[in-house]
């Protein structure tokens, strides 16, 4: 079961359409993904989420060559994308529950199914919306050079390719 949640949690993340580092950043720790083999579970507390976010956060400023100045305006809008998206977790998680449940019974529920992922999906957009504000108000304190070295930088990580492919 732990697997399946693991792998509900990097669909849910990839279909968000996270790519851009500092929104992949707040919505793996926020949702419990996975980063660079640190899983970030329910049970972490406020300071392990924090201590989470400033460990992934100082590998994206040496990444991107982020100055001093850049690290004190992008560490709090990070912080706070995470604190908003913290409570859609939750759900996340009954989403979860609701499609395990539904595939379990002697019969399959359509209606169930269809509920959860119609839920599943107002949770996504939701969460997209923020993490999109997050880029938005990233992506302005960021110089043109670094927002590509951290899209190289993540393309590389992701196995996207080059600038402009499509990835798998």
């Amino acid at each position: 079961m732990k697997l399946l949640n693991r792998y509900t949690v990097i669909a849910f993340i990839a279909g968000v359409g996270l790519t851009v580092g500092v929104g992949a950043v707040a919505a793996q720790v926020a949702m419990g993904g996975m980063h660079h083999g640190m899983m970030m579970d329910a049970s972490a507390s406020p300071a392990d989420i924090s201590a989470h976010v400033d460990h992934m956060l100082k590998h994206l400023y040496v990444e991107i060559d982020a100055t001093a100045d850049q690290q004190a305006q992008i560490g709090p809008l990070v912080h706070q994308a995470v604190t908003d998206l913290l409570p859609l977790r939750p759900q996340l998680q009954a989403d979860h529950a609701q499609f395990v449940q539904a595939l379990t019974q002697p019969t399959i529920d359509r209606n169930s199914l269809e509920a959860a992922r119609s839920a599943h999906l107002q949770l996504a957009d939701q969460a997209s919306k923020r993490i999109v504000q997050l880029i938005a108000d990233v992506g302005n304190v960021l110089t043109p050079t670094q927002r590509q070295a951290l899209a190289t930088h993540l393309q590389k990580m992701h196995g996207t390719g080059s600038p402009g492919t499509t990835g798998h």
